[in-house]
């Protein structure tokens, strides 16, 4: 039943339901939400959408991201503004094992699978690693557009990497179809680890809703908490809510392998941005460096 005093917030996603919004849905089927007077609309992409336009248009009010976007954004003069992390898991660059490729710099002239290309952010992961590794700077490199459907592409034979890749989901599923999966970490090869979902919203949007804001995320803190303490009766209400069959053994993989990601700390420290923004201006990803504090706040968390 809906509460008289319900509040709508729209909540654009950065991929398809998958088991990184499992707080979410367990929030809704529990109720809490509706407790808070928060109708919560979560949106799918039907491509990879840019949710700081959504933001500014007014059709989504949160948005779900991972910390490059939100970097990049800012350095463009959009005013978007970080606020929460909820997920950190590991991840990089996929590879199959047997096939030439058993370091960093053995990926030099090979073709990278990533969404978005050819832009530029792929081919800075590659080429970061490589010369961490000792290899050449600028390696030469053929960007490969299979959406995120990494690997697949490196099944297909259309690639021979692929980035950016969770360890929670691509190389859980990969290694569930038998392949001999592995990847490069990016925190191991001299690049930010931004394998990690945040919130962001428009600092417009911030202060006009921010007492909503705060409800969302005592609700997000405490169906997290329930996650780890119950973890079998969450499984269900997940497996219930996305109409999946709780013997699917790859769904149940990934779920597995997800649930240790949640994070019960929502801050990000500045010092982290301010490694990321360096990256990002020296791989020339961003013309020039935003201010920490102009895009990310604890005050929340």
């Amino acid at each position: 039943m809906s509460s008289k005093n319900e509040t709508t917030l729209h909540i654009g996603l950065e991929w398809f339901l998958n088991p990184d919004h499992a707080p979410l849905l367990i929030a809704e089927e529990k109720g809490w939400f509706n407790e808070a007077g928060l109708n919560v609309n979560l949106i799918e992409p039907q491509t990879h959408f840019d949710a700081m336009q959504a933001l500014e248009e007014g059709t989504l009010d949160l948005a779900i991201t991972e910390p490059i976007h939100l970097a990049i954004d800012a350095a463009k003069g959009m005013p978007v503004i970080g606020f929460a992390r909820f997920l950190h898991t590991n991840g990089g660059v996929m590879y199959l094992k047997g096939k030439g490729i058993e370091r960093p710099r053995d990926m030099s002239g090979k073709r990278v699978q990533y969404p978005g290309a050819p832009g530029l952010g792929g081919l800075a992961i590659i080429r970061t690693m490589i010369e961490t590794d000792g290899g050449t700077p600028n390696a030469p490199l053929t960007p490969v557009n299979n959406g995120f459907y990494h690997t697949n592409a490196l099944v297909e034979n259309k690639a021979d990497v692929a980035t950016l890749i969770f360890y929670n989901f691509e190389i859980i599923e990969a290694r569930q179809r038998g392949l001999d999966a592995d990847f490069f970490a990016l925190k191991d090869w001299g690049i930010p680890d931004f394998c990690q979902l945040i919130l962001i919203t428009s600092h417009t949007h911030l202060q006009k809703r921010k007492q909503d804001i705060l409800s969302f995320l005592k609700i997000l803190r405490k169906s997290i908490d329930f996650i780890h303490q119950f973890p079998d009766e969450s499984k269900q209400i997940y497996f219930k809510r996305t109409n999946c069959a709780l013997d699917d053994t790859l769904m149940s993989a990934i779920y597995h392998a997800t649930v240790p990601c949640f994070t019960h700390d929502f801050m990000m420290a500045d010092r982290y941005f301010n490694h990321l923004n360096d990256w990002l201006y020296r791989t020339g990803q961003i013309e020039r460096i935003p201010k920490v504090e102009s895009y990310w706040t604890n005050d929340l968390v």
